[in-house]
């Protein structure tokens, strides 16, 4: 059995207990909500590989096939989407199954201790059902006037986070699973959220180095129309308040997308 009901009913334990956030300084702007979990795995007694930079999922679990990545999420700030970097979001992963952990943290706390404001801890088919997709970044020389300039294709995704998939998952505490992994009895059931793949899919891209223009090949996705049925639970004594599915979320994760790019450009861009 998962170990997820375990993992999310102890960190719902730990935001109750008051149990705050500790980051060693205001430089520290990556680590201070994943090195919060990873202090509610150690209670739990759990081992796990050491999370580095570009390990995926963060956290690999040693007696369980399964692993946690965690996004924290400034709030108020962006939280609609979030930046994946190399790596698509997927529900398995190298044999295991990976589990995103979503905490919005105040995004101007008075000092260096500070609460997880909400949580949602989500099986990452929610997020992207196709765990089949290898990234690889590529790269080809011979751009520029003489020819010795490397082009390096560096892909970078964006993905929507569940506070702007479910409505209702702000301000609480929330545990979304495919409908077939068993939870414990203590966990509560406040709702029903299928996802339904979409008619066509992308498959390739290309980007004219003349125009700047990005234009995407799509064909038919042999799974249109295909249902992915979730549960949403919630532990008992938290408000039972149910989250459904926001419509026409992937709209409004664009816009809020542009308005990102529109941001970064007034304030210049970024240079990396």
């Amino acid at each position: 059995m998962s170990l997820v009901s375990t993992v999310f009913k102890h960190c719902v334990s730990a935001m109750r207990a008051n149990i705050l956030i500790e980051r060693e300084g205001r430089n520290d702007k990556e680590f201070h909500f994943q090195n919060w979990f990873k202090s509610r795995l150690d209670d739990l007694g759990e081992n796990y590989d050491e999370p580095g930079r570009n390990t995926y999922p963060d956290f690999k679990l040693v007696r369980h096939t399964e692993g946690y990545e965690l996004k924290g999420l400034a709030y108020p700030g962006r939280d609609a989407d979030y930046d994946c970097n190399s790596q698509l979001p997927c529900g398995e992963h190298n044999g295991r199954t990976v589990f995103y952990v979503f905490g919005r943290y105040p995004v101007k706390p008075d000092g260096n201790s500070y609460p997880v404001v909400d949580l949602v801890v989500c099986h990452g088919s929610f997020l992207n059902a196709d765990n089949t997709y290898e990234h690889k970044n590529k790269s080809f020389r011979g751009f520029g006037s003489y020819g010795d300039i490397l082009v390096r294709d560096r892909k970078m995704y964006v993905a929507p986070t569940p506070f702007a998939l479910a409505e209702g998952a702000a301000h609480h505490r929330t545990l979304i699973l495919p409908e077939d992994i068993a939870v414990d009895d203590d966990l509560v059931e406040i709702a029903t959220l299928t996802r339904i793949e979409v008619e066509r899919m992308v498959v390739a891209y290309n980007f004219d180095l003349r125009t700047n223009e990005l234009k995407t090949d799509l064909v038919p996705n042999p799974n249109a129309g295909k249902k992915h049925v979730f549960k949403a639970y919630r532990m008992q004594g938290d408000p039972l308040t149910p989250v459904k599915l926001v419509e026409r979320s992937r709209e409004k994760a664009e816009l809020a997308y542009q308005d990102l790019l529109d941001a970064d450009e007034d304030a210049g861009g970024d240079d990396e």
